[in-house]
């Protein structure tokens, strides 16, 4: 019986281990994506490892449940297609005894998102928040992408192209009104320079040639200027993520803390609930995910991998999409999405039950 289960869990955790790493580089690499571009702007290399590695926590928590079940698929699938599943219990070992091992490393897995999704994990990625706007502040023209508009205050910037340090060109700044947030001004230069001032954290962008369009005046008019100058507290813009800190960036508790205070202020505290529960139930997932995919391996009997992960991801898809569309309700209470973020786990640990208990009892 030893040899046996080491059997199995040396299988399962060599597919793990491939499984994981995988899933773990696709999904860091989407959330790289806006990281690469500031540093293809001049933010410091070392920011990339450390962003990569303050996300990781949260990565995780998708991609460690997500490998339990591709590794739960394709190695049972394999022994279930190759009869040694049948000949195991020829022997007189019960299917229970052959998932035992793989029971043990699902709950271990599950303790391990669960602390990564109560503690380190928000506050690790609200920590990478606060670097990336640390590594902006220390170079602010690097959020400056040709292409891209960039808002400061009232004011949306967008460029066509960087040119040398400082310098752009094609520049255009909307002007918008602060209540009605219609344009009031249109300028647009030919050449533009942006300077810097780190101490006071004052950026100032500098238009040559410009030709500014007025729309609050009835009729509208245009003008030339040779030179128009802008001022942004960028500082103050990039700071004020530090002032109010989201529910997402938040340990599990300071979120009781925080239901705890809203409560007796007589607040909502639909979105807080929402966050607290969504946590958890992304922690229980690789319970949810070995329970459903064991049956459904061992009677599909499929070898094939390309099959085998096909069905991972139309499971962990529905299971991920349904959380993700709970959460969406925050803003029609009256639903109670804080329990109907449970419906997923649930409905995938009763049908993996039930099919267990019926392959037991064959």
């Amino acid at each position: 019986m030893k040899t046996l289960n080491l059997y199995v869990t040396k299988a399962f955790l060599t597919t793990f281990l491939m499984a994981i790493g995988l899933l773990t580089f696709a999904m860091l690499g989407a959330r790289m994506i806006d990281i690469i571009d500031h540093i293809a702007q001049g933010i410091p290399l070392k920011y990339f490892f450390l962003f990569a590695l303050y996300t990781m926590p949260v990565v995780l928590t998708f991609t460690v449940p997500w490998a339990i079940l591709v590794s739960v698929i394709l190695v049972f699938g394999r022994l279930s297609a190759d009869s040694e599943i049948t000949a195991m219990r020829a022997c007189g070992i019960s299917i229970l005894q052959i998932i035992s091992p793989i029971m043990v490393a699902a709950f271990l897995m599950t303790l391990v998102c669960l602390y990564l999704q109560v503690n380190l994990g928000p506050k690790l990625l609200g920590e990478s928040r606060v670097m990336i706007s640390g590594a902006v502040i220390e170079n602010p023209i690097a959020i400056f992408e040709p292409g891209r508009q960039v808002q400061f205050e009232n004011n949306l910037i967008y460029i066509d192209d960087k040119v040398e340090g400082d310098r752009v060109k094609n520049i255009q700044i909307f002007t918008m009104d602060e209540k009605s947030r219609e344009y009031e001004q249109d300028i647009t230069a030919a050449n533009g320079r942006f300077l810097v001032d780190k101490e006071r954290q004052i950026l100032t962008v500098e238009l040559y040639d410009c030709m500014i369009r007025d729309r609050k005046s009835k009729p509208e008019t245009r003008a030339f200027s040779e030179k128009v100058s802008f001022s942004f507290n960028y500082g103050q813009e990039f700071n004020k993520f530090r002032i109010g800190i989201r529910p997402k960036y938040m340990t599990m508790r300071d979120l009781l803390a925080r239901i705890h205070i809203d409560r007796e202020l007589g607040r909502s505290t639909i979105d807080l609930e929402v966050e607290m529960n969504q946590r958890i139930a992304f922690a229980l997932s690789p319970i949810a995910f070995m329970l459903l995919g064991l049956p459904l391996a061992i009677r599909t009997s499929r070898r094939e991998t390309s099959v085998g992960i096909f069905l991972s991801v139309v499971l962990a898809g529905f299971f991920f999409l349904s959380i993700i569309l709970c959460e969406s309700l925050t803003s029609h209470p009256a639903l109670m999405p804080q329990y109907l973020l449970w419906l997923p786990n649930l409905i995938y640990q009763v049908a993996g039950a039930v099919m267990i208990y019926r392959i037991v009892k064959r």
